[in-house]
């Protein structure tokens, strides 16, 4: 099994707590190029909700779509977000606990979403569809638990995406045979996955890129995607020299990115 579909792995070490995915939003957070922002363009499709919405976010991971956005939220919202890993839930609590807006967090499986036929409003699941091992029965269920002419909004990664950082990745690896962002519901392939169980689906893509001016960020982010014992640590110290070499010629390292979102319409 992938490591991007196997729950277990992803519940006690990639996501046990929200210090991997730091790693990683911190390198878009500071270098990207596109100023409107990720969270921002990502929760304008939500603000399509009725002012008494209902919300569900599955795989909510440490919560920034709603830090980032605390002051937009309608009044009357009901938002619950969920994840599969608690450590997650707990770092989602934590940075929106001082936003003074009220949030339900619960542990779900979007495998099996323990709520009612027609309670949503807006589901979101916001780069996590493709961590599902049977992503035909979390969709099922998402369309079951969404009320007439509900949204889902399902964001996720581009086959270029990160392109270069996952080359270093698989220089660093001791799995020749990585494919970081080789992803089983992605920009190219979700809309055949959605379209059984949508009336109507459609895809955006986010315009960014990154402009990289310091080291130690990409570092990071490498090394947030393996186990220790995955790393040869005498490749990262090659890549480091090159990169380092890189910035002072260049002054900034580019790196692509190819994000975007489905929104569909039961």
């Amino acid at each position: 099994m992938s490591k991007f579909t196997d729950q277990q792995y992803l519940k006690t070490d990639q996501y046990r707590d929200s210090s991997n995915l730091d790693a990683r939003i911190v390198l878009h957070q500071r270098f990207s190029n596109n100023s409107y922002g990720w969270f921002t363009w990502v929760f304008d499709t939500l603000l399509e909700s009725p002012d008494n919405a209902k919300i569900l976010e599955l795989g909510c991971g440490h919560g920034l779509l709603w830090r980032e956005n605390a002051s937009r939220i309608p009044a009357g919202w009901d938002v619950t977000l969920s994840d599969l890993s608690p450590g997650m839930l707990d770092a989602a609590w934590r940075n929106l606990v001082v936003t003074g807006r009220t949030f339900k967090f619960k542990e779900i499986d979007a495998q099996a979403i323990p709520y009612e036929n027609e309670t949503f409003d807006a589901v979101i699941a916001n780069h996590m569809l493709y961590h599902v091992p049977d992503r035909p029965k979390a969709i099922a269920e998402i369309r079951r638990v969404l009320k007439p002419g509900g949204h889902l909004v399902a964001t996720t990664l581009g086959k270029s995406h990160m392109k270069e950082m996952s080359d270093w990745m698989r220089r660093a690896s001791t799995d020749k045979h990585i494919e970081p962002f080789s992803l089983p519901f992605s920009l190219e392939n979700g809309l055949e996955q959605l379209d059984p169980f949508f009336a109507h689906v459609k895809l955006s893509r986010y315009e960014d890129h990154l402009q990289v001016t310091e080291l130690e960020p990409i570092i990071a982010y490498l090394s947030s995607g393996f186990q220790a014992t995955e790393v040869i640590e005498a490749k990262v110290e090659k890549i480091r020299k090159e990169l380092q070499a890189r910035l002072a010629t260049e002054k900034s390292i580019f790196i692509s990115k190819d994000s975007g979102l489905f929104e569909a319409v039961k």
